[in-house]
């Protein structure tokens, strides 16, 4: 026989109102560990991403040095010039790189911003369900 919200005792109502309550707690954990791996996935990325940065930035520039100072050298730069020129192009690059990954690991990008929409969701359903 199924027992109607009328029929209720407050007995029962706070029993069940416990459980939703333990059963939400449990569904917040999970989206919680959820969007932490999520998080930690996405500064493992901009980490890579700023060593890989670093990398082709020296790779470039012992390239871009070699290559580049040989060139305006040999079109009548001296070779100091020409290597200044070079050198400042290829570290401006690496610095938008490392820049870029610094900005992937923003405090600001790494919140669990769905989590707490979901807690504020649940407190105020709560809040709503108690008065």
């Amino acid at each position: 026989m199924a027992t109607t919200q009328e029929s209720r005792s407050i007995g029962e109502l706070l029993r069940d109102l416990a459980n939703d309550s333990t059963a939400l707690i449990r569904q917040e954990l999970t989206l919680a560990r959820t969007e932490a791996q999520e998080k930690l996935h996405q500064s493992i990325t901009a980490v890579v991403l700023m060593v890989a940065g670093g990398f082709l930035g020296f790779a470039a520039l012992i390239v871009l040095l070699d290559a580049l100072v040989y060139g305006l050298t040999e079109a009548g730069i001296e070779r100091w010039l020409a290597a200044l020129i070079v050198g400042g192009v290829v570290a401006a690059i690496g610095f938008l790189l490392v820049r870029k990954g610094q900005n992937d690991l923003s405090a600001t990008r790494l919140t669990p911003d769905r989590t707490a929409a979901s807690v504020r969701k649940d407190i105020n359903l709560v809040k709503e369900q108690v008065s």
